[in-house]
């Protein structure tokens, strides 16, 4: 019987020669490569899997998969695992493969449910947050960050949205303050708008000099002395635990972003639909139909 690599070992191979660290996902689109170290680690994870299925019912490893035991894969998959994480082991496949795979739908029925907090809750989490991570949160809510993105935050004066996207005039419609930038998900960087309130405790913690941070293998260039990234996510979650008996982990902030925001567009007589379309560029992610997942 032929001797093969571990799938650890065959996963990681695969993905190394893929990946395209520094160059944003949104500039260099359709080409075939990983620029995300986040997706790099669940490429590499999802094609673990799938080499330890060829393994164990083809004796072979991904130097010699076929296209058919890919789609038996996925077809099997289907019993087991939710849509995400089937369209992230589909994904995974055709970059490795250079094919496109007939798209599965999963047989696992996804319970959804609202992960969005209330005013009252989120003030009761940050009180019993340490200062450092009270204001992350409250800049979170109101800004709709994600984790890593409090660790990138700079005035708006000092750094450029990104020009590939067309952003929309109607973005923080009925509010006012300062604006900032984040750079969030494929390298994209577009403006938050933080209260004057907010916005002057936050620049009460700007450094001196910047300091270099590693969060989740991703370095960052931070500016401001606040919480951010895995750690501040962590102490979210303590927090809420401790104070509602639950947490709906620190991405529930966005939903509460999201929410607020389609109800004060629409306060402002502006339609739903076009209040959707203006909450996904301020929340960084331009879907409308993503847009609609985070008012359930």
């Amino acid at each position: 019987m032929p001797s093969f690599r571990s799938a650890q070992a065959q996963a990681r191979h695969a993905i190394s020669r893929k990946v395209s660290l520094g160059q944003g996902r949104h500039d260099n689109q359709n080409d075939g490569r990983i620029h995300s170290v986040g997706t790099a680690r669940g490429y590499e994870q999802a094609l673990r899997g799938f080499v330890e299925y060829i393994q164990n019912n083809h004796q072979g490893d991904l130097s010699s998969v076929a296209v058919q035991e890919a789609q038996q894969y996925l077809a099997d998959r289907a019993g087991m695992v939710a849509q995400k994480t089937l369209d992230l082991d589909r994904q995974a496949i055709q970059m490795h493969l250079s094919i496109q795979l007939d798209v599965v739908k999963s047989e696992i029925e996804t319970c959804l449910s609202t992960r969005s907090y209330t005013a009252v809750q989120i003030e009761r989490i940050t009180s019993a947050q340490s200062e450092h991570n009270s204001l992350a949160t409250q800049i979170a809510h109101e800004a709709g960050l994600r984790a890593h993105e409090l660790l990138t935050l700079h005035p708006a004066g000092d750094r450029q949205a990104s020009t590939h996207r067309q952003w929309s005039t109607d973005r923080f419609t009925g509010r006012t303050g300062q604006l900032y930038t984040v750079k969030g998900k494929g390298g994209l960087v577009r403006e938050v708008m933080l209260s004057d309130r907010l916005a002057a405790n936050l620049e009460g913690k700007r450094l001196a000099k910047p300091k270099q941070i590693t969060d989740r293998g991703v370095r960052y260039t931070q500016h401001y002395d606040i919480g951010g990234g895995r750690a501040w996510s962590q102490s979210f979650s303590a927090a809420s635990k401790r104070e509602l008996g639950f947490s709906n982990g620190a991405h529930g902030l966005r939903h509460s972003y999201v929410q607020e925001r389609m109800e004060e567009l629409q306060r402002n007589s502006m339609r739903y639909d076009k209040a959707k379309g203006t909450v996904a560029q301020e929340v960084g992610h331009f879907a409308k139909d993503t847009t609609e997942a985070y008012l359930r």
